[in-house]
């Protein structure tokens, strides 16, 4: 059996592993900080990271980017022949592959790897356009078709999006090029067949299984009572921090000690230690979050890698987002085949 597994610094693909390139990267919100932009984009803009779902009544998801106010992992894949390289998000989240172009002439793109038809003798053009929507803005691109490489996973024929306009804020500040959805295909904008879709109809893989690796509810020891009536929770590769339904934010903010400046969450480094474990309690099983895990400690500035969620689940329960944070403490495994997630404690 073939699985997709990315582990950080691993892809399981045919007989063996073979390395994938994964980096850790300068947060765009560090990024930002260092021009002096952070603080004002933090006034002006309040993007929830639910926003990236879209849920209607067509099940249908319109596909932002990722959540950038955090630190991220991104991947190298290429596009072409012969190959154009990409630092890619491997989003959990979304379905859709998009990187920049060179139709796009803002300094977004300016300052990022750009795919050029030209340069690929297997490129074709769909002449479709469409938009996709975030919190910040909307990122317009145009369908085209071509050879995508994963290590030595070859995908023919792959529709996936050039992008015709980047905005400043926040792409500028990123350090990836693009992003590679891996979720569902009912969730990708236009109808478009996912990688994954394309690997499994070419067989490349022989179950649409993936999992990942990041190397390294209840609060403290007393139930908060907040899910008593039901929570939904998205486990998501592509947003950065945990997400915390809005009604149960201030709260969680007092039980940790957390207090916010400048858009920032700060608590004392020298108490972290005395902060409490978050405990997930998903289908009887419990996933304990400790104060290591959602404190980011950046030469003794000490921030939670929290923020809110507005938006509701389809269902009207409050949403959680599990991001890398929570995503970092444990082994996640993705049967799309079975619809189900599976989680294991990481070495």
């Amino acid at each position: 059996m073939k699985w997709l597994i990315i582990v950080l610094v691993y892809l399981h693909l045919s007989e063996g592993l073979e390395r994938v390139i994964l980096k850790r990267g300068k947060s765009i919100r560090e990024n930002m900080k260092e021009k002096g932009v952070l603080e004002e984009f933090l006034k002006k803009n309040h993007v929830d990271p639910a926003l990236k779902y879209h849920f209607n009544e067509y099940n249908v998801a319109y596909e932002p980017i990722t959540n950038y106010l955090n630190s991220y992992y991104f991947g190298e894949i290429s596009i072409g022949t012969p190959p154009q390289n990409f630092l890619v998000v491997m989003d959990s989240g979304s379905s859709n592959l998009w990187v920049p172009s060179v139709y796009c002439d803002t300094a977004a793109c300016a300052k990022h790897n750009r795919f050029s038809p030209s340069a690929s003798s297997t490129y074709s053009n769909s002449g479709q356009t469409y938009t996709l929507y975030y919190g910040a803005g909307d990122l317009t691109v145009m369908l085209g078709y071509d050879t995508v490489m994963v290590q030595n996973i070859v995908v023919t024929n792959q529709e996936f999006g050039l992008s015709e306009n980047e905005p400043m804020t926040p792409f500028y500040y990123a350090s990836f090029d693009g992003i590679m959805g891996m979720a569902y295909p009912s969730l990708a904008v236009g109808g478009t067949a996912t990688v994954m879709q394309q690997m499994l109809n070419q067989g490349q893989l022989s179950e649409p299984i993936f999992s990942f690796y990041f190397s390294r509810f209840a609060i403290g020891n007393e139930a908060t009572g907040w899910c008593s009536e039901g929570c939904q929770a998205i486990v998501d590769t592509g947003t950065c921090q945990l997400t915390i339904p809005r009604q149960y934010f201030d709260t969680f903010l007092q039980a940790v000690g957390a207090e916010e400046y400048n858009g920032e969450l700060l608590v004392n480094c020298n108490n972290v230690q005395n902060m409490p474990t978050i405990t997930f309690v998903i289908n009887g099983a419990q996933f304990p979050l400790p104060p290591s895990a959602y404190v980011a400690n950046n030469d003794g500035y000490c921030t939670v890698v929290v923020e809110p969620t507005y938006l509701a689940s389809q269902s009207g329960e409050p949403l959680w987002i599990l991001g890398d944070v929570f995503l970092k403490e444990y082994y996640s495994v993705f049967d799309m085949a079975n619809n189900r997630v599976g989680f294991a404690l990481s070495a």
